[in-house]
């Protein structure tokens, strides 16, 4: 296991995606670059499409050492959960065909590691992204989020290997 790695967080959406990524050096934390993909175009395809060749251009700049992205929810409204989750493919994709390996986590499990209670809102998640980092949280919130999946990611890897399993 190398001292350094960088995450690659993301959290999909079809009309926002948020990105980040956060390199861990011997345990201390700092933010290498993030932003949100907003898709452009009018069908929905386009925006996909738009989505992928974005996620791509950010993989191949920073060549992150793996991924971390956010399941989708349980949704009431069934197309929408459907878009999310082709919105998540497309950045599953975007990771694999740069073969940047990819781990998923769900949302309760990302705000219970970085805030302490699954069900925390968005800016709180935020804050404690900014406070980790020893930033200003002057980004989206689905930017903190994103962020938010790389800390969780880089945090359940310390943990597998302080428990004497393999990352």
């Amino acid at each position: 296991m190398s001292a350094s790695l960088t995450v690659l967080g993301i959290d999909p959406g079809s009309q926002c995606t948020g990105w980040g990524l956060v390199h861990e050096r011997s345990g201390v934390l700092s933010l290498v670059d993030c932003g949100a993909v907003r898709p452009k175009g009018q069908a929905f395809s386009e925006r996909l499409g738009y989505l992928f060749r974005e996620l791509g251009e950010i993989v191949s700049r920073h060549k992150p050492d793996e991924a971390a992205i956010e399941n989708i929810f349980t949704h009431k409204n069934v197309l929408s959960a459907l878009k999310l989750g082709q919105a998540r493919g497309v950045a599953v994709a975007a990771c694999a065909a740069h073969g940047v390996p990819v781990s998923d986590y769900e949302p309760t499990q990302i705000k219970k590691t970085l805030v302490g209670a699954g069900r925390a809102e968005k800016s709180q998640v935020s804050y404690m992204v900014a406070r980790l980092l020893g930033q200003k949280a002057d980004w989206a919130l689905d930017t903190g989020d994103a962020l938010a999946c790389a800390i969780c990611h880089l945090n359940m890897r310390r943990l597998s290997r302080l428990a004497g399993g393999q990352s």
